[in-house]
């Protein structure tokens, strides 16, 4: 019989592109107010792997990743998916986004993304949201999974989100049994 138990609390890291660098300044304050102090910023990542958002939003698009310092449970990515979904439109223009915001969370033998878009491979959640394995993490190093997008089994991608996981390593040493974040303790309805 297995015996459920909290589960860790997850780091919480969220991509965001946008063709216009200018805005990633307004969009970034708009997610640190609503989810705290940033811990790890990548560089700018070009995004140029589809051209399925040329249309909406056009080129060239670049990415930034933001990994946050408070702690989330990771049942509570439903509702940040939908949080960064307002975002969202609170920067849109003429009902055309300008940025597009994708939260995830990462553990340490996992990266998760939310989407609100059903696939085989994708596991509800709640709240119209999905959750979609992106990459598994194992000898050190983070592997793709044969539907994991192209912008997130690039080399860049992963040496970002090793340092993101080096760092939420020593955060789940450090900061166990505390407090932290959206409320770790304790176990809630989006933990069962």
């Amino acid at each position: 019989m297995s015996i459920p138990k909290r589960p860790d609390p997850a780091k919480l890291v969220v991509g965001v592109f946008l063709k216009e660098k200018a805005l990633f300044k307004p969009v970034t304050e708009t997610l640190l107010g609503k989810f705290g102090t940033a811990d790890l910023i990548s560089p700018w990542f070009p995004f140029d792997y589809t051209d399925y958002y040329k249309s909406e939003m056009g080129d060239p698009l670049f990415r930034r990743m933001i990994a946050f310092m408070p702690l989330i449970r990771q049942g509570d990515l439903a509702e940040i998916k939908r949080d960064t979904n307002d975002i969202e439109l609170q920067f849109a223009e003429d009902e055309h986004r300008r940025v597009n915001i994708d939260p995830g969370y990462l553990l340490q033998a996992q990266f998760v993304l939310a989407t609100g878009k059903n696939y085989s491979h994708r596991i509800y959640i709640g709240r119209g949201i999905y959750a979609d394995l992106t990459l598994m993490f194992a000898n050190g190093e983070f592997s793709a999974l044969p539907w994991t997008y192209p912008d997130y089994a690039d080399t860049s991608m992963k040496e970002y989100l090793l340092q993101v996981r080096k760092k939420y390593v020593r955060d789940l040493r450090s900061h166990s049994g505390q407090k932290e974040g959206r409320d770790i303790e304790p176990m809630g309805e989006g933990d069962r």
